[in-house]
């Protein structure tokens, strides 16, 4: 079947009649980048995914996908129309999260996100949560900052804990609490008694890095751009863990957040070097989209955050969670 000889005359946007079929038509198309596909994977034959997407370009006015040597591709008024259908999506998966509570067929279900460096002390404040409301169900999706704002913006998430809100949608927050960077050596390192450093004295350190355009890449990059001087990059991680453990083999130095370490530090695997200018210290936010409907379970652990969640910032030895 051909897509491309869709009717674009109707002078005005009829999209008041569109229905749910034909969104998550286009959405499939745009998932899986040809009508064969999409319609596999609704279950529905080529002709009926076909039928759908004409309906829905007619309804639009416009133009909303079009072919290219990678597949099929949604147009600018496309890609309106399926953020539409997203937002559509969120709305149905709301509404029936509330009739199964006025149904009492549930206790209800929070999904969270949080970027990996906050997996450190989220946990803790879910246990905690979940003793006070045992009925809510608590699903929670760790990834880096990218991967956690594109979800926000699927509005897969009802909302998430990271440490800079997105700058591309409007946003309701939560403040939690302080969020320490600092710049960790393995035990025995030659700087470790050195007091009063400056980054100068590191120039010549190998640095063990999180990705480019991770959170904690992006302030490190500030930090260095603002004192002019170039840091020797040894490796990229997308993991802290696997960070940690570069420095514990004494691989390099890592400029990482303090809350990731603190048990390492605590136990005297690593050790903290005493850089001037740091900490620097960023806050941790609990971040919703203001677009985003929440439901009393979504809404109440959300507010939890708000009042509570400082009280599970770890604790880092020569720091404290109140680091400022």
């Amino acid at each position: 079947m051909r897509v491309k000889d869709f009717s674009y005359n109707h002078p005005a946007s009829q999209l008041r009649h569109l229905t749910i079929r034909q969104l998550r038509a286009l959405a499939a198309l745009a998932n899986r980048g040809s009508v064969t596909a999409a319609s596999t994977h609704l279950g529905l034959t080529q002709p009926a995914v076909t039928q759908q997407l004409r309906q829905l370009q007619e309804l639009a006015g416009l133009p909303l996908v079009q072919r290219t040597g990678d597949g099929m591709l949604l147009t600018a008024a496309g890609r309106e129309v399926l953020t539409l259908a997203s937002r559509i999506e969120a709305a149905i998966t709301d509404c029936q999260g509330s009739l199964d509570l006025l149904a009492g067929r549930t206790g209800g279900m929070v999904h969270l996100g949080a970027v990996s460096t906050a997996k450190y002390f989220v946990p803790h404040a879910i246990a905690a949560f979940s003793k006070r409301f045992p009925k809510i169900e608590i699903k929670l999706t760790i990834g880096n900052r990218e991967e956690i704002r594109a979800a926000m913006h699927s509005y897969d998430l009802d909302f998430a804990v990271m440490g800079r809100p997105p700058e591309d949608v409007s946003v309701d927050v939560r403040l939690l609490g302080p969020n320490p960077h600092i710049i960790i050596a393995s035990k025995g390192h030659w700087l470790e008694r050195d007091a009063g450093l400056s980054l100068t004295d590191l120039v010549h350190e190998t640095f063990i890095t999180r990705e480019p355009g991770s959170g904690t890449r992006t302030l490190m990059e500030g930090l260095f751009q603002n004192s002019e001087l170039e840091p020797v990059i040894g490796m990229e991680m997308s993991s802290n863990e696997t960070i940690k453990q570069a420095v514990i083999a004494g691989l390099g130095v890592a400029f990482i957040s303090a809350h990731t370490v603190a048990s390492e530090v605590a136990d005297g695997r690593l050790v903290i070097l005493d850089v001037g200018g740091l900490p620097i210290v960023r806050q941790w936010y609990a971040i919703r989209r203001s677009d985003k409907l929440l439901l009393p379970p979504a809404q109440a652990m959300f507010d939890f955050l708000g009042t509570e969640g400082a009280d599970y910032l770890p604790d880092v030895p020569g720091l404290g969670c109140g680091a400022s």
